[in-house]
């Protein structure tokens, strides 16, 4: 059952994003990251990813209720897939309908990254990840309503460190690249970001976090449609939900999926990591 301040993360994940239109070019209220993404993860941010908040504050600072246990952290590439998979939001984390695409996990070896024209493509892991795990799952299109698509992203990094350099990476990659193909006859366009550190802009569940929203295309389901994502750091881990709309279906029904997996998988990081009371 998701607790009550998993209900606070969904207020300032909603709350950010209605304010997307203002941020790095965004014109929708959706939010937009590719299937398996984090990030680039291995570059560092720029001036413009900086102007997000400043340094993230320590829990200790904050008054975040999370406090990692050293010993549980992950230190190995085995260890750490096993808790991406623990953590990764399955269809029922989602709501009641939600069910597995095919393929359901994506290759643990392998992640996406945004290269120079704005495509994503996938590359080996850099040093700086342990392991990283996505999992698809949708709501099956019916009654005349077309699929509600999902996936829930887990990256564990070697530090908090290169945990953090992801968020700003994330949230650099809408500047650079607000119009981008996610693969072959998909796209989104009007990206827009948005991040916010504990305690700042009713985020009052993660130590960091963003939003991205912008227009979704698709071959296949046309458009645009609403495309919209939140990512979470915790400790050396970030989490990631995202979705994509389609005919019929509204903002509401997306962001409410969007936010369940979101809450589902930061509750996890804390049962997973954190340290005994």
């Amino acid at each position: 059952m998701v607790s009550r301040r998993r209900v606070r993360l969904c207020v300032g994940v909603l709350s950010a994003g209605l304010l997307l239109a203002g941020c790095s070019g965004g014109e929708d209220d959706g939010t937009a990251k590719p299937p398996g993404s984090g990030s680039t993860g291995s570059k560092s941010p720029t001036a413009s990813a900086d102007t997000r908040s400043g340094p993230t504050p320590s829990p200790s600072a904050t008054g975040l209720d999370f406090t990692p246990d050293p010993g549980r952290a992950p230190k190995t590439r085995a260890e750490a897939l096993r808790l991406a998979r623990a953590i990764a939001a399955a269809p029922a984390r989602w709501g009641p309908g939600f069910v597995k695409r095919s393929p359901y996990e994506s290759d643990p070896a392998f992640r996406p990254v945004l290269d120079t024209n704005c495509v994503w493509q996938l590359k080996p892991l850099p040093a700086t990840v342990l392991a990283t795990l996505t999992r698809y799952s949708e709501l099956p299109a019916e009654d005349g309503k077309g699929p509600i698509r999902v996936a829930a992203v887990v990256t564990v990094h070697r530090t908090v460190k290169d945990a953090d350099w992801e968020m700003a990476g994330t949230l650099e990659e809408a500047l650079r690249c607000p119009d981008q193909q996610l693969r072959q006859g998909e796209r989104i366009t009007g990206l827009g970001s948005l991040g916010a550190s504990f305690g700042v802009m009713n985020n009052l569940s993660a130590e960091d976090m963003l939003t991205e929203g912008g227009k979704y295309y698709s071959d296949e389901l046309g458009g645009p449609h609403h495309y919209y994502s939140s990512q979470s750091r915790m400790g050396q881990v970030t989490v990631t939900a995202f979705g994509k709309g389609s005919e019929g279906r509204s903002t509401d029904e997306v962001n409410t999926a969007l936010l369940q997996g979101a809450g589902a998988m930061v509750s996890a990081v804390e049962s997973e990591l954190g340290a005994s009371e």
